[in-house]
């Protein structure tokens, strides 16, 4: 068993999606058919055998209480240690909702101080991947670090406003620089947001960081003790995707009809997710589906090509839905189409409808909507 906690930040990075974080948060966006955000980190942390995750909350979060509920689908329905959910006024003295990771720890310096086990991984849930955490311990370990950051090598055009920190590295991965938002071109080094540390460190700094009024984790408390502290970076060598903005959700969710790219992401490693028991999707005698993922609970009596389908979406006959993501309950009905459309929960798209995105700017439905 790992000697490790985990801490997930749920909500830092809703102001990225605003179309998806209205009633929920980003660790709950539906994802892939029947998985939410927050499946792909519960799960990394349980199959590295850290079996005590605290996620931190802020707004919108019942979404996400209703989805992880005690956290018996991860296998983190436990006596000792198991699934803590922890809210935003954790502290007597906090009367105002967080905006950055280091405020978020603050309101719950509790929880890290009251653990005993011996490192920390702290992550967003903003990542698609999988990633053996136990693995970046042991590099911790044999560096001798203080802390590690995980990296990936990325394309300096895929970085955005919130997704813009690139590592300097030296001998043996020693971070000797954090740039953020840098002018830089070609393959760097890109920070995921991945933290692993000694528990008593980050509990350290994080009560410094307050005496000293300071707000932001990685500028002003990580980056600003680059030479006080043995920092290295982690390379993850695997498939990432992070969950940047509307556009980029998209485009992940359709790198997932590649067969190879969905065999690394869900049968590398277990993705735990909601268990629920619906009906096999019914397909009519008329239908035609290629290159899709379909969800059960499904009816489809049209067309169906390069397209994502949750739980409980209904395609009648005559209606084409090509290129889309339609999530659970949607209703495309006689003879309308869809092209590059994204849809949220419980929308209805009625007869003859004729709706058009396209890949580099898809089209959004909010929830609950009829067109």
């Amino acid at each position: 068993m790992s000697n490790a906690i985990g801490i997930v930040f749920s909500n830092i990075h809703d102001s990225d999606l605003p179309e998806l974080t209205q009633q929920r948060t980003l660790a709950s966006i539906p994802f892939c058919g029947r998985y939410r955000l927050v499946d792909f980190t519960l799960s990394n942390m349980v199959n590295s055998d850290i079996t005590k995750v605290g996620v931190i909350t802020k707004s919108n979060y019942q979404s996400l209480m209703d989805h992880i509920g005690s956290g018996k689908d991860w296998d983190l329905a436990r006596r000792y240690g198991g699934l803590r959910i922890l809210p935003p006024f954790g502290v007597q003295e906090n009367s105002s909702l967080y905006n950055t990771r280091l405020e978020a720890l603050k309101n719950n310096v509790g929880f890290i101080e009251k653990s005993s086990e011996e490192y920390v991984v702290m992550t967003d849930c903003d990542l698609v991947c999988n990633m053996d955490y136990d693995e970046v311990i042991r590099f911790h370990i044999r560096r001798n670090a203080d802390v590690t950051l995980v990296y990936s090598m990325a394309d300096a055009a895929e970085m955005t406003p919130t997704n813009n920190t690139v590592l300097s590295l030296g001998d043996g991965g020693k971070v000797e620089e954090m740039a953020f938002a840098p002018r830089v071109h070609g393959k760097v080094p890109l920070f995921a947001n991945v933290f692993v540390m000694k528990r008593d460190l980050l509990y350290n700094l994080v009560k410094d960081a307050i005496s000293h009024n300071k707000h932001h984790f990685s500028s002003e408390v990580i980056a600003e003790n680059i030479d006080a502290l043995r920092i290295y970076g982690f390379e993850h060598r695997g498939y990432i995707a992070k969950i940047t903005s509307l556009v980029s959700y998209y485009e992940k969710s359709m790198e997932l009809l590649d067969r190879d790219r969905m065999n690394e992401i869900f049968f590398n490693n277990n993705v735990f997710t909601k268990v629920r028991d619906s009906a096999p999707t019914v397909y009519g005698d008329d239908a035609s589906v290629s290159n899709s993922l379909i969800a059960d609970g499904c009816v489809i009596e049209g067309k169906v090509k390069n397209s994502i389908l949750f739980r409980g979406v209904n395609v009648a006959k005559g209606a084409v839905v090509d290129g889309c993501i339609l999530m659970q309950d949607t209703v495309v009905c006689e003879k309308a189409s869809l092209k590059c459309i994204i849809t949220d929960k419980n929308v209805v798209i009625t007869e003859r409808r004729k709706l058009a995105g396209c890949d580099v700017n898809p089209f959004y439905l909010r929830k609950g909507s009829t067109v």
